[in-house]
Protein backbone atom coordinates (compact mmCIF):
# COMPACT_ATOMS: atom_id res chain seq x y z
CA UNK A 1 0.00 0.00 0.00
CA UNK A 2 2.69 2.29 -0.61
CA UNK A 3 3.04 4.15 3.02
CA UNK A 4 6.58 4.50 4.58
CA UNK A 5 7.64 6.50 7.79
CA UNK A 6 11.18 7.93 8.08
CA UNK A 7 11.55 8.98 12.06
CA UNK A 8 14.68 10.80 13.31
CA UNK A 9 14.09 11.22 16.99
CA UNK A 10 11.08 13.21 17.96
CA UNK A 11 10.53 14.20 13.94
CA UNK A 12 8.24 11.66 11.40
CA UNK A 13 8.10 11.78 7.50
CA UNK A 14 5.80 9.81 5.80
CA UNK A 15 6.31 8.79 2.38
CA UNK A 16 2.97 8.29 0.15
CA UNK A 17 -0.02 6.94 1.15
CA UNK A 18 -1.27 4.27 -1.46
CA UNK A 19 -4.40 1.86 -1.55
CA UNK A 20 -5.31 -1.54 -2.52
CA UNK A 21 -8.18 -3.16 -4.58
CA UNK A 22 -9.19 -5.61 -2.17
CA UNK A 23 -8.61 -9.43 -3.39
CA UNK A 24 -11.92 -12.21 -4.11
CA UNK A 25 -11.99 -12.95 -0.53
CA UNK A 26 -13.01 -9.29 0.90
CA UNK A 27 -16.02 -9.88 -0.21
CA UNK A 28 -18.34 -6.21 -0.13
CA UNK A 29 -14.94 -4.65 0.63
CA UNK A 30 -14.23 -1.60 -1.75
CA UNK A 31 -10.56 -0.25 -0.69
CA UNK A 32 -7.76 -1.53 1.59
CA UNK A 33 -5.80 1.03 3.30
CA UNK A 34 -2.91 0.56 5.70
CA UNK A 35 -3.27 0.49 9.30
CA UNK A 36 -1.80 3.61 10.57
CA UNK A 37 -1.59 2.93 14.66
CA UNK A 38 1.95 3.94 14.78
CA UNK A 39 1.77 7.34 13.13
CA UNK A 40 -1.96 7.74 15.34
CA UNK A 41 0.05 6.73 18.61
CA UNK A 42 3.09 9.15 17.44
CA UNK A 43 0.75 12.12 15.84
CA UNK A 44 2.71 14.73 18.19
CA UNK A 45 5.75 13.78 16.02
CA UNK A 46 4.29 13.43 12.24
CA UNK A 47 5.31 16.68 10.39
CA UNK A 48 3.97 15.97 6.82
CA UNK A 49 3.45 13.23 4.31
CA UNK A 50 5.12 13.52 1.21
CA UNK A 51 4.23 11.97 -2.13
CA UNK A 52 6.38 10.65 -4.89
CA UNK A 53 3.38 10.94 -7.58
CA UNK A 54 -0.32 11.09 -8.42
CA UNK A 55 -1.04 7.06 -8.54
CA UNK A 56 -3.77 5.65 -6.67
CA UNK A 57 -1.46 3.24 -5.27
CA UNK A 58 0.47 6.17 -3.57
CA UNK A 59 -2.56 8.57 -2.78
CA UNK A 60 -5.49 6.85 -2.70
CA UNK A 61 -5.43 6.34 1.22
CA UNK A 62 -5.05 9.78 1.70
CA UNK A 63 -8.56 10.62 2.78
CA UNK A 64 -8.64 8.00 5.21
CA UNK A 65 -5.13 9.07 6.93
CA UNK A 66 -6.13 12.44 6.34
CA UNK A 67 -9.27 11.79 8.49
CA UNK A 68 -7.57 10.62 11.42
CA UNK A 69 -4.24 12.87 11.55
CA UNK A 70 -4.49 16.07 9.41
CA UNK A 71 -1.18 16.90 8.55
CA UNK A 72 0.51 18.86 5.41
CA UNK A 73 0.36 17.32 2.26
CA UNK A 74 3.96 18.05 -0.08
CA UNK A 75 3.32 16.91 -3.66
CA UNK A 76 4.03 18.18 -7.20
CA UNK A 77 1.13 20.32 -8.89
CA UNK A 78 -0.26 17.66 -10.90
CA UNK A 79 -0.24 15.07 -7.92
CA UNK A 80 -1.85 17.96 -5.98
CA UNK A 81 -4.44 18.47 -8.07
CA UNK A 82 -5.34 14.72 -8.02
CA UNK A 83 -5.29 15.19 -4.41
CA UNK A 84 -8.00 17.76 -3.83
CA UNK A 85 -10.29 16.43 -6.12
CA UNK A 86 -10.36 13.13 -3.71
CA UNK A 87 -10.32 15.10 -0.75
CA UNK A 88 -13.09 17.28 -1.98
CA UNK A 89 -15.06 13.76 -2.87
CA UNK A 90 -14.46 13.16 0.92
CA UNK A 91 -15.55 16.76 2.27
CA UNK A 92 -11.65 16.82 3.77
CA UNK A 93 -10.65 19.61 1.02
CA UNK A 94 -11.28 22.67 3.23
CA UNK A 95 -9.48 21.48 5.97
CA UNK A 96 -6.45 19.94 4.03
CA UNK A 97 -2.89 21.98 3.81
CA UNK A 98 -1.64 21.57 0.47
CA UNK A 99 1.92 22.23 -0.33
CA UNK A 100 3.45 22.27 -3.84
CA UNK A 101 7.05 21.11 -4.69
CA UNK A 102 9.12 21.34 -7.46
CA UNK A 103 11.67 19.41 -8.99
CA UNK A 104 15.40 20.56 -8.35
CA UNK A 105 14.01 22.90 -5.50
CA UNK A 106 14.90 21.77 -1.84
CA UNK A 107 12.65 22.13 1.22
CA UNK A 108 12.77 21.51 5.02
CA UNK A 109 10.58 19.41 7.26
CA UNK A 110 12.57 19.39 10.74
CA UNK A 111 15.79 17.38 10.85
CA UNK A 112 14.98 16.31 7.39
CA UNK A 113 16.30 19.08 3.81
CA UNK A 114 14.85 17.25 0.94
CA UNK A 115 15.36 17.50 -2.90
CA UNK A 116 12.51 16.07 -5.16
CA UNK A 117 14.35 15.00 -8.62
CA UNK A 118 12.56 14.61 -11.42
CA UNK A 119 11.42 11.07 -12.54
CA UNK A 120 9.56 9.59 -15.77
CA UNK A 121 7.04 7.19 -15.02
CA UNK A 122 4.23 6.38 -16.82
CA UNK A 123 2.21 9.78 -14.87
CA UNK A 124 3.35 13.18 -15.04
CA UNK A 125 4.91 15.35 -12.22
CA UNK A 126 6.71 12.61 -10.34
CA UNK A 127 9.40 12.76 -8.56
CA UNK A 128 12.29 11.02 -6.62
CA UNK A 129 13.01 12.12 -2.80
CA UNK A 130 16.84 13.00 -1.47
CA UNK A 131 15.92 13.35 2.12
CA UNK A 132 19.54 14.77 3.62
CA UNK A 133 19.08 13.52 7.30
CA UNK A 134 21.55 14.22 10.47
CA UNK A 135 23.58 10.68 9.34
CA UNK A 136 23.39 10.40 5.66
CA UNK A 137 21.75 10.97 2.67
CA UNK A 138 18.45 8.43 1.98
CA UNK A 139 16.68 8.27 -1.70
CA UNK A 140 13.45 7.07 -2.11
CA UNK A 141 12.89 6.85 -6.09
CA UNK A 142 9.05 6.21 -5.99
CA UNK A 143 7.64 4.51 -9.09
CA UNK A 144 10.41 5.25 -11.92
CA UNK A 145 11.64 4.00 -15.41
CA UNK A 146 14.60 6.17 -17.03
CA UNK A 147 13.10 7.70 -20.35
CA UNK A 148 15.10 9.93 -21.46
CA UNK A 149 12.96 11.33 -24.39
CA UNK A 150 9.59 11.42 -22.32
CA UNK A 151 6.73 12.90 -24.65
CA UNK A 152 6.40 16.00 -22.03
CA UNK A 153 9.74 17.25 -22.86
CA UNK A 154 10.99 16.45 -18.80
CA UNK A 155 12.99 13.51 -19.40
CA UNK A 156 14.53 11.82 -16.47
CA UNK A 157 17.13 13.63 -14.11
CA UNK A 158 20.27 11.67 -14.73
CA UNK A 159 22.75 14.28 -13.86
CA UNK A 160 20.86 14.93 -10.50
CA UNK A 161 21.36 11.45 -9.50
CA UNK A 162 24.94 11.81 -10.52
CA UNK A 163 25.65 14.46 -8.48
CA UNK A 164 24.18 13.04 -4.98
CA UNK A 165 25.97 9.81 -5.91
CA UNK A 166 29.54 11.90 -6.09
CA UNK A 167 28.02 13.45 -2.60
CA UNK A 168 27.24 9.77 -1.06
CA UNK A 169 24.01 7.86 -0.28
CA UNK A 170 23.48 6.55 2.84
CA UNK A 171 20.55 4.27 1.97
CA UNK A 172 18.79 3.77 -1.41
CA UNK A 173 14.91 2.85 -1.10
CA UNK A 174 14.45 1.57 -5.08
CA UNK A 175 11.17 0.62 -7.05
CA UNK A 176 11.07 -3.44 -7.79
CA UNK A 177 7.89 -3.52 -9.81
CA UNK A 178 10.25 -4.93 -13.19
CA UNK A 179 12.68 -6.39 -11.61
CA UNK A 180 12.09 -9.63 -13.40
CA UNK A 181 12.47 -8.15 -16.78
CA UNK A 182 15.51 -8.19 -18.34
CA UNK A 183 17.09 -4.94 -20.57
CA UNK A 184 15.70 -1.43 -20.56
CA UNK A 185 12.23 -0.12 -20.80
CA UNK A 186 11.19 1.35 -24.00
CA UNK A 187 10.34 4.59 -23.95
CA UNK A 188 6.51 6.08 -23.52
CA UNK A 189 7.27 7.41 -27.39
CA UNK A 190 7.91 3.55 -28.33
CA UNK A 191 4.02 3.22 -28.67
CA UNK A 192 3.58 5.75 -31.67
CA UNK A 193 4.40 3.54 -34.81
CA UNK A 194 2.10 0.94 -34.13
CA UNK A 195 -0.88 3.35 -32.89
CA UNK A 196 -0.12 5.25 -35.86
CA UNK A 197 -0.58 2.34 -37.93
CA UNK A 198 -3.71 1.28 -35.90
CA UNK A 199 -5.21 5.20 -36.77
CA UNK A 200 -4.62 5.00 -40.38
CA UNK A 201 -6.12 1.44 -41.02
CA UNK A 202 -9.19 1.91 -38.58
CA UNK A 203 -12.01 2.71 -41.23
CA UNK A 204 -14.90 3.07 -38.40
CA UNK A 205 -15.43 4.16 -35.28
CA UNK A 206 -11.91 4.25 -33.10
CA UNK A 207 -12.47 3.77 -28.96
CA UNK A 208 -9.10 4.22 -27.42
CA UNK A 209 -8.74 2.85 -23.94
CA UNK A 210 -6.09 3.63 -21.55
CA UNK A 211 -5.15 4.17 -17.87
CA UNK A 212 -6.88 7.48 -16.93
CA UNK A 213 -3.84 8.44 -15.40
CA UNK A 214 -1.48 7.75 -18.60
CA UNK A 215 -1.23 11.19 -19.86
CA UNK A 216 1.62 10.44 -22.22
CA UNK A 217 -0.88 7.70 -24.15
CA UNK A 218 -3.32 9.86 -23.77
CA UNK A 219 -1.35 13.10 -25.47
CA UNK A 220 -0.61 10.72 -28.51
CA UNK A 221 -3.82 9.33 -29.18
CA UNK A 222 -5.31 12.63 -29.34
CA UNK A 223 -2.06 14.01 -31.42
CA UNK A 224 -2.75 10.96 -33.79
CA UNK A 225 -6.81 11.41 -33.68
CA UNK A 226 -5.89 15.11 -35.20
CA UNK A 227 -3.02 13.74 -37.25
CA UNK A 228 -5.42 11.56 -39.16
CA UNK A 229 -8.41 14.04 -38.87
CA UNK A 230 -10.76 12.85 -36.20
CA UNK A 231 -12.53 14.52 -33.53
CA UNK A 232 -12.20 13.10 -29.93
CA UNK A 233 -15.03 12.45 -27.49
CA UNK A 234 -14.16 11.90 -23.80
CA UNK A 235 -16.29 8.96 -22.50
CA UNK A 236 -15.82 8.15 -18.47
CA UNK A 237 -15.92 10.09 -15.28
CA UNK A 238 -12.28 9.13 -14.42
CA UNK A 239 -10.75 10.16 -17.82
CA UNK A 240 -12.36 12.90 -17.81
CA UNK A 241 -11.70 14.07 -14.63
CA UNK A 242 -7.60 13.65 -15.79
CA UNK A 243 -8.00 15.12 -19.27
CA UNK A 244 -9.39 18.14 -17.68
CA UNK A 245 -6.99 18.47 -15.36
CA UNK A 246 -3.85 17.96 -17.70
CA UNK A 247 -4.99 20.72 -19.90
CA UNK A 248 -5.28 22.77 -17.46
CA UNK A 249 -2.17 22.69 -15.86
CA UNK A 250 -0.57 22.86 -19.93
CA UNK A 251 0.45 18.89 -20.41
CA UNK A 252 -2.35 18.52 -23.09
CA UNK A 253 -2.18 21.25 -25.93
CA UNK A 254 -5.02 20.52 -27.78
CA UNK A 255 -6.09 22.23 -31.17
CA UNK A 256 -9.11 23.99 -31.14
CA UNK A 257 -12.61 22.01 -31.91
CA UNK A 258 -10.42 18.79 -31.61
CA UNK A 259 -12.82 17.44 -28.39
CA UNK A 260 -16.23 17.37 -29.12
CA UNK A 261 -19.12 16.69 -26.51
CA UNK A 262 -20.38 12.56 -26.05
CA UNK A 263 -23.56 13.86 -27.09
CA UNK A 264 -22.17 14.79 -30.62
CA UNK A 265 -20.52 11.37 -31.86
CA UNK A 266 -24.16 10.49 -33.22
CA UNK A 267 -23.58 13.22 -35.53
CA UNK A 268 -20.20 12.77 -36.98
CA UNK A 269 -19.03 10.21 -39.75
CA UNK A 270 -17.94 6.67 -37.99
CA UNK A 271 -14.28 7.33 -39.43
CA UNK A 272 -14.03 10.93 -38.18
CA UNK A 273 -14.68 10.03 -34.39
CA UNK A 274 -11.97 8.59 -31.77
CA UNK A 275 -13.55 7.72 -28.61
CA UNK A 276 -11.45 8.11 -25.67
CA UNK A 277 -12.65 5.55 -23.18
CA UNK A 278 -12.29 4.24 -19.86
CA UNK A 279 -12.40 0.76 -18.57
CA UNK A 280 -9.67 -0.87 -19.17
CA UNK A 281 -9.67 -3.68 -16.45
CA UNK A 282 -13.16 -4.29 -17.77
CA UNK A 283 -14.40 -3.05 -14.45
CA UNK A 284 -18.14 -3.97 -14.33
CA UNK A 285 -19.79 -0.26 -14.46
CA UNK A 286 -17.03 1.55 -16.66
CA UNK A 287 -17.99 3.09 -19.93
CA UNK A 288 -16.00 0.38 -22.22
CA UNK A 289 -17.71 -2.50 -19.98
CA UNK A 290 -21.36 -0.69 -20.65
CA UNK A 291 -20.23 0.01 -24.45
CA UNK A 292 -19.34 -3.54 -24.63
CA UNK A 293 -23.24 -4.90 -24.03
CA UNK A 294 -24.71 -2.04 -25.30
CA UNK A 295 -25.45 0.01 -22.58
CA UNK A 296 -24.12 3.37 -22.98
CA UNK A 297 -25.42 6.04 -23.36
CA UNK A 298 -23.38 7.66 -26.18
CA UNK A 299 -20.86 4.90 -26.65
CA UNK A 300 -22.00 2.24 -29.22
CA UNK A 301 -19.83 -0.22 -30.63
CA UNK A 302 -21.14 -1.05 -34.20
CA UNK A 303 -20.09 -4.26 -36.23
CA UNK A 304 -15.86 -2.81 -37.84
CA UNK A 305 -15.33 -0.52 -35.60
CA UNK A 306 -12.09 -0.75 -34.06
CA UNK A 307 -11.03 -1.11 -30.29
CA UNK A 308 -7.48 -1.10 -28.95
CA UNK A 309 -7.04 -1.58 -25.12
CA UNK A 310 -3.66 0.11 -24.65
CA UNK A 311 -2.66 -1.46 -20.64
CA UNK A 312 -1.70 -4.27 -19.09
CA UNK A 313 -3.56 -6.73 -17.74
CA UNK A 314 -3.01 -6.44 -14.08
CA UNK A 315 -2.90 -9.69 -11.95
CA UNK A 316 -6.78 -10.65 -11.01
CA UNK A 317 -8.04 -8.98 -13.58
CA UNK A 318 -8.00 -11.28 -16.90
CA UNK A 319 -11.40 -13.06 -16.14
CA UNK A 320 -13.49 -9.43 -15.97
CA UNK A 321 -10.93 -7.88 -18.86
CA UNK A 322 -11.59 -11.66 -21.55
CA UNK A 323 -15.59 -11.52 -20.54
CA UNK A 324 -15.65 -7.70 -21.98
CA UNK A 325 -13.24 -8.70 -24.83
CA UNK A 326 -15.80 -11.40 -26.05
CA UNK A 327 -18.49 -9.39 -25.34
CA UNK A 328 -16.70 -6.96 -27.98
CA UNK A 329 -15.96 -9.73 -30.34
CA UNK A 330 -19.76 -10.16 -30.32
CA UNK A 331 -20.65 -6.85 -31.54
CA UNK A 332 -18.08 -7.88 -34.32
CA UNK A 333 -15.80 -5.25 -33.42
CA UNK A 334 -12.20 -5.44 -33.75
CA UNK A 335 -9.88 -5.81 -30.63
CA UNK A 336 -6.55 -5.25 -30.13
CA UNK A 337 -4.77 -5.65 -26.86
CA UNK A 338 -1.28 -5.90 -25.78
CA UNK A 339 -0.69 -8.95 -27.21
CA UNK A 340 3.15 -8.65 -27.68
CA UNK A 341 2.69 -10.14 -31.41
CA UNK A 342 2.58 -6.69 -33.64
CA UNK A 343 4.83 -3.75 -32.22
CA UNK A 344 3.88 -2.22 -29.40
CA UNK A 345 0.60 -0.42 -27.75
CA UNK A 346 1.32 -0.61 -24.18
CA UNK A 347 4.66 0.21 -22.65
CA UNK A 348 5.26 -0.34 -18.96
CA UNK A 349 5.93 2.59 -16.60
CA UNK A 350 8.67 0.92 -14.10
CA UNK A 351 12.50 0.39 -14.89
CA UNK A 352 13.67 -2.95 -15.95
CA UNK A 353 17.04 -4.79 -14.89
CA UNK A 354 19.73 -2.74 -16.85
CA UNK A 355 17.60 0.83 -15.34
CA UNK A 356 17.50 -0.61 -11.94
CA UNK A 357 21.70 -1.70 -12.39
CA UNK A 358 22.26 2.18 -13.46
CA UNK A 359 20.59 3.38 -10.57
CA UNK A 360 22.67 1.79 -7.94
CA UNK A 361 25.81 2.34 -10.12
CA UNK A 362 24.98 6.38 -10.28
CA UNK A 363 24.00 6.48 -6.67
CA UNK A 364 26.85 4.18 -5.59
CA UNK A 365 24.58 4.05 -1.98
CA UNK A 366 26.34 1.90 1.39
CA UNK A 367 23.00 0.12 2.32
CA UNK A 368 20.02 -0.88 0.05
CA UNK A 369 16.84 -1.41 0.50
CA UNK A 370 14.49 -2.97 -2.13
CA UNK A 371 10.71 -1.62 -2.03
CA UNK A 372 7.51 -1.77 -4.15
CA UNK A 373 6.24 -5.28 -5.05
CA UNK A 374 5.69 -8.82 -4.00
CA UNK A 375 8.21 -10.68 -1.80
CA UNK A 376 9.95 -12.58 -5.12
CA UNK A 377 10.28 -8.88 -6.40
CA UNK A 378 11.95 -7.72 -3.54
CA UNK A 379 14.03 -11.05 -2.95
CA UNK A 380 15.12 -10.83 -6.89
CA UNK A 381 15.88 -7.09 -6.57
CA UNK A 382 17.75 -8.10 -3.07
CA UNK A 383 20.01 -10.28 -5.00
CA UNK A 384 20.34 -8.21 -8.11
CA UNK A 385 22.25 -5.48 -6.13
CA UNK A 386 24.36 -7.47 -3.99
CA UNK A 387 25.60 -9.05 -7.33
CA UNK A 388 27.37 -5.67 -7.87
CA UNK A 389 29.97 -5.48 -5.73
CA UNK A 390 29.06 -1.32 -4.80
CA UNK A 391 26.40 -1.98 -1.70
CA UNK A 392 27.87 -2.75 1.82
CA UNK A 393 24.65 -4.05 2.68
CA UNK A 394 21.40 -5.23 1.34
CA UNK A 395 18.19 -5.40 3.62
CA UNK A 396 15.36 -6.91 2.79
CA UNK A 397 12.13 -5.20 4.74
CA UNK A 398 8.68 -6.62 5.12
CA UNK A 399 5.69 -4.60 6.54
CA UNK A 400 6.10 -3.20 10.13
CA UNK A 401 9.80 -3.91 9.87
CA UNK A 402 11.86 -1.02 11.70
CA UNK A 403 15.45 -0.24 10.46
CA UNK A 404 17.71 1.79 12.57
CA UNK A 405 20.29 3.48 10.26
CA UNK A 406 23.41 5.54 11.52
CA UNK A 407 26.19 6.52 9.44
CA UNK A 408 28.10 3.35 9.66
CA UNK A 409 25.41 0.67 10.01
CA UNK A 410 22.10 -0.64 9.39
CA UNK A 411 19.89 -3.21 10.95
CA UNK A 412 16.36 -4.25 11.71
CA UNK A 413 15.53 -3.54 15.31
CA UNK A 414 11.95 -4.75 15.56
CA UNK A 415 8.44 -4.51 14.53
CA UNK A 416 5.40 -1.78 14.66
CA UNK A 417 2.04 -2.95 14.00
CA UNK A 418 0.92 -2.82 10.93
CA UNK A 419 -1.87 -4.44 8.51
CA UNK A 420 -4.67 -3.79 6.58
CA UNK A 421 -8.23 -1.71 7.07
CA UNK A 422 -11.03 -2.51 4.96
CA UNK A 423 -13.33 0.56 3.63
CA UNK A 424 -17.27 0.22 2.34
CA UNK A 425 -16.73 3.23 0.85
CA UNK A 426 -20.07 4.21 -0.18
CA UNK A 427 -20.42 8.09 0.61
CA UNK A 428 -18.41 7.90 4.06
CA UNK A 429 -15.89 6.05 5.45
CA UNK A 430 -16.85 2.56 6.92
CA UNK A 431 -14.35 0.19 8.13
CA UNK A 432 -15.09 -3.04 7.89
CA UNK A 433 -13.93 -5.35 10.88
CA UNK A 434 -12.36 -8.23 10.01
CA UNK A 435 -14.94 -10.35 11.92
CA UNK A 436 -17.90 -8.97 9.32
CA UNK A 437 -15.00 -10.38 6.79
CA UNK A 438 -15.07 -13.44 8.20
CA UNK A 439 -18.99 -13.59 8.30
CA UNK A 440 -19.35 -12.55 4.47
CA UNK A 441 -17.39 -15.55 3.70
CA UNK A 442 -19.08 -17.79 5.73
CA UNK A 443 -22.45 -16.83 3.99
CA UNK A 444 -20.63 -16.59 0.66
CA UNK A 445 -19.60 -20.76 1.25
CA UNK A 446 -22.20 -21.77 3.61
CA UNK A 447 -25.29 -20.24 3.10
CA UNK A 448 -27.60 -18.82 6.04
CA UNK A 449 -29.75 -20.51 8.65
CA UNK A 450 -32.30 -18.36 10.35
CA UNK A 451 -34.62 -19.66 12.99
CA UNK A 452 -37.16 -17.75 14.21
CA UNK A 453 -38.74 -18.05 17.84
CA UNK A 454 -41.76 -16.25 18.88
CA UNK A 455 -41.82 -15.90 22.96
CA UNK A 456 -44.79 -14.43 24.97
CA UNK A 457 -43.33 -11.69 26.84
CA UNK A 458 -45.88 -12.09 29.81
CA UNK A 459 -45.62 -15.86 29.93
CA UNK A 460 -42.32 -17.08 28.59
CA UNK A 461 -44.20 -19.72 26.52
CA UNK A 462 -43.07 -20.96 23.03
CA UNK A 463 -45.96 -19.12 20.82
CA UNK A 464 -45.85 -21.38 17.58
CA UNK A 465 -43.53 -23.81 15.91
CA UNK A 466 -40.58 -22.26 15.31
CA UNK A 467 -39.99 -21.16 11.45
CA UNK A 468 -36.91 -21.84 9.79
CA UNK A 469 -35.37 -19.65 6.75
CA UNK A 470 -32.47 -21.00 4.61
CA UNK A 471 -30.95 -19.01 2.26
CA UNK A 472 -27.61 -20.45 -0.22
CA UNK A 473 -28.35 -23.81 1.48
CA UNK A 474 -31.16 -26.35 0.87
CA UNK A 475 -33.55 -23.87 0.44
CA UNK A 476 -36.18 -25.99 -1.34
CA UNK A 477 -35.47 -28.77 0.39
CA UNK A 478 -38.92 -29.20 2.71
CA UNK A 479 -37.41 -32.39 4.46
CA UNK A 480 -34.05 -30.24 5.40
CA UNK A 481 -36.56 -27.67 6.72
CA UNK A 482 -39.05 -30.01 8.69
CA UNK A 483 -36.15 -31.47 10.49
CA UNK A 484 -34.82 -28.62 11.22
CA UNK A 485 -38.07 -26.95 12.40
CA UNK A 486 -38.26 -30.13 14.89
CA UNK A 487 -34.45 -30.60 15.86
CA UNK A 488 -35.23 -26.60 17.69
CA UNK A 489 -38.19 -27.74 19.28
CA UNK A 490 -36.76 -30.15 20.95
CA UNK A 491 -34.31 -27.91 22.44
CA UNK A 492 -36.82 -25.63 23.53
CA UNK A 493 -39.12 -28.36 25.33
CA UNK A 494 -35.38 -29.45 26.87
CA UNK A 495 -35.12 -26.15 27.93
CA UNK A 496 -35.96 -25.35 31.60
CA UNK A 497 -38.09 -21.58 31.80
CA UNK A 498 -34.52 -19.68 33.21
CA UNK A 499 -33.10 -20.86 30.23
CA UNK A 500 -35.81 -19.52 28.20
CA UNK A 501 -36.08 -16.06 29.77
CA UNK A 502 -31.96 -15.73 28.89
CA UNK A 503 -32.70 -15.18 25.31
CA UNK A 504 -28.56 -15.20 24.63
CA UNK A 505 -28.48 -18.80 26.62
CA UNK A 506 -31.40 -20.04 24.62
CA UNK A 507 -30.21 -18.52 21.09
CA UNK A 508 -26.78 -20.49 21.72
CA UNK A 509 -28.75 -23.92 22.82
CA UNK A 510 -30.21 -23.53 19.40
CA UNK A 511 -27.19 -22.72 17.46
CA UNK A 512 -25.60 -25.57 18.70
CA UNK A 513 -27.99 -28.31 18.20
CA UNK A 514 -28.50 -27.11 14.81
CA UNK A 515 -24.96 -26.94 13.69
CA UNK A 516 -24.66 -30.71 14.80
CA UNK A 517 -27.77 -31.61 13.12
CA UNK A 518 -26.71 -29.66 9.82
CA UNK A 519 -23.47 -30.77 9.59
CA UNK A 520 -24.26 -34.60 10.39
CA UNK A 521 -26.69 -34.56 7.48
CA UNK A 522 -25.31 -32.53 4.90
CA UNK A 523 -21.41 -31.97 5.65
CA UNK A 524 -21.89 -28.62 5.27
CA UNK A 525 -21.37 -24.92 7.64
CA UNK A 526 -24.07 -22.22 6.92
CA UNK A 527 -24.07 -19.49 9.31
CA UNK A 528 -26.67 -20.26 12.10
CA UNK A 529 -28.10 -16.76 13.18
CA UNK A 530 -31.00 -17.68 16.20
CA UNK A 531 -33.96 -14.97 15.75
CA UNK A 532 -36.18 -14.35 18.49
CA UNK A 533 -39.61 -12.56 18.45
CA UNK A 534 -41.38 -11.03 21.68
CA UNK A 535 -44.95 -10.63 21.43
Amino acid sequence: MNCMALRWQDDIIVIDAGLMFPEEELLGVDIVVPDISYLTENRDKVRAIVLTHGHEDHIGGLPWILSELNVPVYGTEFTLALVEGKLEEHRLLDNAELIEILPGRRFTLGPFSIMPIRVTHSLVDCVALAIHTPVGTVVHTGDFKIDLSSPDAKPFDLHAFAELGKQGVLCLLQDSTNVDRPGYTPSERAVRPRLDEIFSQAKKKLFFSCFSSSIHRIRIAMELAAAHGRKVAVVGRSLDNSTEIAQDLGYLDLPQGLIINPSQIREMPSNKIVIMISGTQGEPMSALSRAAVNNHKFAHIDAGDTVVLSSRVIPGNEKSIYRMIDHLERRDAKVIHDDGTQGLIHVSGHGSQEELRLMINLLRPKFFVPIHGDYRHLKRHAELAGGLDIVEKVILLEDGEILDLDKTSANKTGKITVGRVCIDAGGSIDVVEDIVIRDRQHISEGGIVLPIITINKRTGKVENAPEIVMRGFAGDDPNMIAESRQVVQRTLESSSDEEKADYAIIKEKIRNDLKRYIQKSTSRRPLIMPVILEI
